[in-house]
C-alpha cells in the first residue's frame, strides 16, 4: 500500500509555499516532527568470513568470552555484598518469570561480575521477546535492590492529526453514507473515550496554534497566498463547529455497532472502512475507559522544574481541520519550530517494579492498537 508523505520537523523558518513539482510524491498517512529521539541500530552485516591457517588449534573456535565487565556505581558503592546479592536474584527471578525469561546461570562467578552478566544477559532476552521493552534499572532503595523495567510504545516524533473536513465531504456524499456514518462513530470513540482533542475547543494546543498562524498572516505583508490563507482558515472555523455537533452526538455511540452490522461493503474504500471501524470498536470493547493519555509519561529523567520543558502529548495528538493546503503547511511550520524549543516529549510508558509487590499487569496493546487506528484513519480521510 502506498502511505502519505512523512514530513519531518526541522529548524526551518515558515516559508511561502513551494511550486508543485512536475512528479507528485507518494501520499503517506501522517507528518513527522524532524527531530526524533532514535535508538542505535544493529547492523545487518556479519563480519567479513576469513580462513585460518591451517596449523591455528582448532581449540580457539570452542573458547566463550563473557561480557566485558561494567562496573556500577550502585554495585561498588555497598560492601553488604551477600544481602545484595540475595536481593538481585530474587528480583532477577521474579522478572525472568514476568517475561517469561531464562536467566543464566551465574552463581557461581564472584561478585560483582556475576550481576554484571546477569544484566547483560537479560537485556539480551528482553531486546529479542519484548517489543516495547525500552530499559531495565537496578533500584537501591531503603536497602533493598531489585529491578524496574520500563516499556515505551515509540511515537517516532509523529504528528497524529485527524482531519475533519474529509470526513465533512464524505458525510454529503449519498454514495458513501454508509461509510461516512462508521467513520463518524469512529471519531466519536475518538473523541469521547479516547479524549482526542479538538482543535476548536479553547483549551487545546491547536486551537491556540491556528490563531497565532492566523494572526502572523495578517500581520505580514499582503501577498499571492494571503486571500487563500483567510478563506482556509474561515473554512476551518465553520467546518470544526459543525463537525464537532456531529462527532459529539452520543448516537454515534449507542448505534456503532448497529451501523456495523448492518453494513454493506461495495468497493475496496468501503472495505478498508468497515475494517477500520471493526478495529475501533473491538478497543472501546475491550478497553472502555482508556484514554490515549492514560500512561504519558516523559521519555527521559524529569524533575518536576523540567515539566515546561516537554511536549505533551496533547500538542501531537488531536483533531484538526485539514491536512492540505496553505493553512496546514503554515501550521504545520509554526508547530514544527514551536516544538523544536522543547527537550524530551511524553510518550505512552509503563514502568514495572520488580520489589516482591505485586507487578502491574498493565501492556501498551491500547496504545499499539490506537496509534495504528488513527494513522489508518489519517490515510482514508486524506485520500478519499
Amino acid at each position: 500500500m502506498t502511505y502519505a508523505t512523512t514530513y519531518r520537523i526541522g529548524y526551518n523558518q515558515i516559508t511561502p509555499r513551494a511550486q508543485t513539482k512536475a512528479i507528485a510524491p507518494p501520499v503517506k498517512r501522517l507528518r513527522q516532527l524532524d527531530a526524533e529521539n532514535q535508538r542505535c541500530k544493529r547492523s545487518q552485516k556479519r563480519q567479513a568470513t576469513e580462513r585460518t591457517d591451517s596449523n591455528v588449534a582448532n581449540g580457539f573456535l570452542k573458547t566463550l568470552f563473557l561480557p566485558k565487565l561494567k562496573e556500577t556505581e550502585t554495585v561498588q558503592a555497598c560492601n553488604e555484598t551477600g544481602e545484595i546479592e540475595k536481593d538481585f536474584y530474587q528480583s532477577l527471578y521474579r522478572l525472568a518469570e514476568h517475561y517469561g525469561l531464562n536467566p543464566m546461570q551465574t552463581k557461581s562467578f564472584e561478585f560483582p561480575y556475576n550481576m554484571a552478566l546477569s544484566l547483560w544477559d537479560t537485556e539480551e532476552q528482553l531486546k529479542n521477546r519484548v517489543k516495547e521493552w525500552e530499559a531495565i534499572e537496578l533500584i537501591q532503595d531503603r536497602k533493598r535492590t531489585y529491578f524496574t523495567s520500563e516499556e515505551r510504545y515509540s511515537t517516532g516524533a509523529t504528528l497524529y492529526y485527524i482531519p475533519v473536513l474529509p470526513l465533512y465531504r464524505l458525510l454529503r456524499n449519498p454514495n458513501r453514507k454508509q461509510a461516512s456514518l462508521l467513520l463518524l462513530s469512529v471519531c466519536s470513540y475518538l473523541y469521547h473515550i479516547a479524549d482526542i482533542p479538538y482543535y476548536r475547543q479553547e483549551s487545546s494546543y491547536l486551537y491556540w496554534m491556528y490563531d497565532m498562524v492566523a494572526d502572523w498572516v495578517l500581520s505580514d505583508d499582503e501577498n499571492e497566498d494571503t486571500a487563500q490563507f483567510m478563506n482556509e482558515y474561515k473554512q476551518s472555523e465553520w467546518v470544526g463547529e459543525f463537525m464537532e455537533k456531529k462527532i459529539f452526538n452520543h448516537h454515534n455511540l449507542s448505534l456503532f455497532s448497529q451501523r456495523l452490522q448492518h453494513f454493506e461493503s461495495r468497493d475496496k474504500f468501503d472495505q478498508d472502512c468497515y475494517c477500520l471501524a471493526k478495529e475501533a470498536f473491538e478497543l472501546s470493547s475491550k478497553f472502555p475507559n482508556q484514554s490515549v493519555f492514560g500512561n504519558a509519561k516523559p521519555n527521559g529523567e524529569a524533575e518536576e522544574d523540567d515539566m515546561e520543558n516537554i511536549i505533551g502529548m496533547e500538542k501531537y495528538v488531536s483533531f484538526c481541520a485539514n491536512t492540505k493546503g496553505y493553512l496546514f503547511d503554515t501550521l504545520f511550520d509554526s508547530v514544527n519550530n514551536e516544538l523544536q524549543e522543547y527537550g524530551q516529549m511524553e510518550e505512552p510508558i509503563i514502568i514495572k517494579r520488580f520489589d516482591g509487590s505485586n507487578v502491574t499487569d498493565k501492556t501498551l496493546e491500547f496504545e499499539k492498537r490506537l496509534f495504528a487506528l488513527i494513522e489508518e484513519l489519517t490515510y482514508l480521510l486524506n485520500n478519499y
